[in-house]
């Protein structure tokens, strides 16, 4: 009977574990959590969607540009970091300002003021993830540590470990995105309470933009 070597294959050793450990990290709270549910609150589930989908897309970027060493260059240069960090960091306080300026509908829902469409919210997600210098310092820093040395390619194993933690990530993002949607449409019953709930995630953004400016390499 044949047994499949994982780690001969695809030089990738502890899969199990791997896994494992993304599922958690990609379960704990972060910005990426905060951003979905925000998007989501604001804008309703196929806006949520999309912006998971976007998030999912920015992690392949950081992976393919972790594997090709790119992301070395930003953990090296604090020029680069810094550059990234504030961009990442304008565009959060940018997106957050909307949210809190936004005109309301009768229904206590934002009004169609704001681009929300669902491109648009694919793209602003992969932009607020592609922005995030931790994001690729967490690529550069976590995935090596479950390919093989003795692999005779280190490219490969790491788009393989970078395309499965990004996919774990989906999943749960996309859940995130259904589950806010369920409380807002709870929610969206009291136009008094919709209106906090887009204001409370403007204020989420903001601070979250202000966290990341306010990182160090």
């Amino acid at each position: 009977m044949l047994v499949l070597d994982v780690k001969a294959v695809t030089g990738i050793h502890d899969f199990g574990l791997f896994v494992m450990t993304g599922i958690l990290l990609n379960i704990t709270p972060g910005q990426d959590t905060v951003y979905i549910i925000g998007r989501t609150a604001a804008h309703g589930r196929t806006i949520g969607i999309a912006s998971a989908l976007g998030i999912s897309t920015g992690g392949l970027i950081h992976t393919a540009a972790a594997a090709l060493g790119l992301s070395v260059i930003i953990s090296a240069s604090a020029t680069a970091f810094g550059a990234l960090k504030f961009v990442g960091a304008a565009y959060l306080i940018y997106l957050g300002i909307g949210l809190l300026r936004a005109r309301k509908s009768s229904s206590g829902l934002p009004a169609p003021g704001m681009d929300v469409r669902a491109m648009a919210a694919f793209r602003q997600g992969v932009l607020t993830n592609v922005t995030n210098p931790k994001v690729a310092l967490f690529f550069l820093a976590f995935l090596p540590q479950f390919i093989s040395p003795e692999s005779p390619s280190k490219v490969i194993p790491f788009l393989l470990l970078g395309l499965t933690f990004v996919a774990t990530g989906t999943v749960w993002c996309v859940i995130l995105a259904f589950a806010a949607d369920y409380f807002r449409n709870v929610f969206a019953r009291s136009a008094w309470s919709t209106s906090v709930l887009s204001r409370a995630c403007g204020a989420l953004f903001i601070a979250l933009g202000l966290r990341l400016a306010m990182t160090k390499p």
